[in-house]
């Protein structure tokens, strides 16, 4: 008789495992970036790092062919992103021209978390590394397996060199 133990087996959660919603409203199944990279970044409209909006949008339109950049607005620090979806879509076109995607306005801590966020942040759910966010436009690098990979200061801009190694490595 073999018996079989998978009491230390874990199987983690895929980035692909989630569907989101855009701005819009619209399901956004992630699984559909599959092969691509993926820049994850919590943004807000009256941030001292709003302006980062010009550089991930200037990533975006320049390496878009491997590297997809999502934002995700989000009103826990400092209340720096009050706005309903309309106002958030207005700003970010009106302003900085934004062509990414952005998805409907989450909680990136706290209780009321998203799952994506709790994906995000939780070695025990994405097998890597456990992190916080810290602040407004902290970023998720995901290779295109689905995989988290890295996570990048609020601070730090996509337009640094170790973000554009890994953007335009093989």
């Amino acid at each position: 008789m073999m018996i079989f133990s998978i009491a230390g087996f874990s199987q983690t959660k895929s980035f692909y495992d989630f569907k989101v919603k855009s701005l819009e409203g619209s399901d956004f199944d992630l699984s559909s970036l599959k092969g691509k990279k993926v820049i994850v970044v919590n943004t807000a409209s009256k941030c001292g790092n709003t302006p980062q909006y010009k550089d991930l949008e200037e990533i975006y339109e320049k390496y878009r062919d491997v590297v997809m950049i999502i934002g995700f607005p989000a009103n826990n620090f400092m209340h720096q992103e009050p706005g309903s979806a309309e106002d958030i879509r207005k700003f970010c076109t009106e302003n900085y021209s934004v062509t990414f995607p952005m998805m409907q306005k989450i909680s990136v801590k706290g209780d009321d978390m998203d799952p994506l966020y709790k994906w995000l942040t939780s070695k025990k759910e994405n097998g890597v590394m456990d992190s916080e966010v810290k602040w407004n436009f902290q970023k998720y690098l995901i290779d295109e397996n689905g995989k988290l990979v890295d996570v990048i200061d609020p601070k730090e801009k996509v337009t640094e060199d170790k973000i554009l190694s890994w953007i335009t490595s093989k």
